[in-house]
């Protein structure tokens, strides 16, 4: 046997073993969600046993109609709301750190997040309702600042030609435009005023229902069917664009198509929970770190993440100050930061 022969056979046994460890680790992040899941709606400043909370998810009749409000009102629709919120902004993250070759790329560092919180500021300090769903107006206002700014960002990178280096520093400049259009607003705002600015830009799922859980969810999976069939464009991108246009990529045009559809993600993930920072910058490394760069596994892990991510926040804010609800986005941006200096420590080989 020749070394030639010899290392084409090993080559589909080495790709074997990679999609059984795929698989695996994508396997065991759906275990450890719902597990995460399950304990998120057991815990709460009304503390319930295990029985009554299965019996309540199951329908049981023997459920009490207090433990079934405290479940299906508040506590569910909270935990599948931590879920679809981690899976859109780690999808936004391995997007956005894959079309523009940056590890700290995220929509939080692009000013997405930072145009949400201004809108939603606006219409706090002005006290302007929507005449119909009145309940929407601050929703509607964070979901259009944040397109804004999205297209702010693409228009300052097409005219200098949608390169990964403008895009960034077009971001980085729209995140202090509408973080000193925030301070502004908040400067401007009464004291009571401003607990409710502040409140809303700390994020918390205390605001997720049965109304708006929908649209959230609707639009992740509309971005997500949106992305698939571009998954192996962006893998081939991760090469490089020479490399990325020599398999027949048009690398510009997908730049602008996912720029569009990170902007929805995000959009849709802030505009009722409020600014969650660090999810989409940290899921996506631990993904990557798990099943590597290829998008077909990355992005269902980073999503799986991004998940867990949000839902350990969610479980962590009941359990810090008892009888109490931090809100979430103090407790991802605690957790964010000690894996950023991980990264440093261990160095980026291991994850980018």
């Amino acid at each position: 046997m020749t070394a030639d022969s010899g290392a084409a056979e090993a080559a589909p046994s080495s790709y074997r073993t990679l999609s059984a460890r795929r698989v695996t680790s994508l396997i065991g992040a759906g275990v450890l969600l719902v597990f995460c899941t399950l304990v998120d709606i057991l815990t709460g400043p009304a503390m319930l046993g295990m029985g009554d909370v299965v019996q309540s998810l199951l329908g049981s009749q023997s459920a009490s109609a207090m433990t079934n409000v405290i479940v299906w009102d508040i506590r569910l629709p909270m935990s599948l709301m931590a879920i679809t919120v981690g899976a859109a902004l780690a999808i936004s993250g391995v997007i956005m750190q894959t079309i523009l070759g940056n590890p700290l790329a995220s929509p939080y560092t692009l000013g997405f997040s930072a145009a949400a919180g201004f809108g939603a500021a606006v219409v706090i300090l002005t006290g302007f309702t929507l005449p119909i769903l009145a309940w929407l107006t601050v929703p509607v206002s964070a979901f259009g600042a944040t397109l804004v700014s999205a297209a702010l960002v693409y228009g300052l990178s097409r005219a200098r030609g949608m390169t990964p280096e403008v895009m960034i520093l077009a971001g980085i400049a729209t995140l202090f435009l509408f973080q000193s259009l925030q301070s502004m607003v908040q400067y401007m705002a009464s004291p009571e005023v401003l607990q409710a600015i502040v409140f809303w830009l700390f994020g918390s799922l205390l605001k997720a229902s049965w109304d708006n859980l929908p649209v959230t969810f609707a639009i992740l999976v509309f971005c997500v069917a949106a992305i698939l069939p571009d998954l192996w464009r962006l893998t081939a991108l991760r090469m490089g664009d020479e490399r990325a246009a020599a398999v027949g990529v048009n690398v510009t045009r997908l730049r602008v198509r996912m720029f569009v559809i990170v902007a929805l993600l995000t959009a849709g993930a802030v505009a009722f929970v409020g600014t969650i920072g660090f999810v989409g910058l940290v899921a996506p490394h631990i993904a990557r770190g798990f099943v590597g760069e290829d998008q077909r596994a990355l992005l269902p892990m980073a999503a799986l993440t991004g998940a867990i991510v949000m839902t350990g926040a969610s479980i962590l804010s009941k359990l810090i100050s008892p009888g109490s609800v931090i809100p979430i986005g103090i407790v991802t941006a605690v957790l964010g930061v000690p894996f950023l200096f991980g990264l440093i420590v261990m160095g980026k080989r291991r994850y980018w």
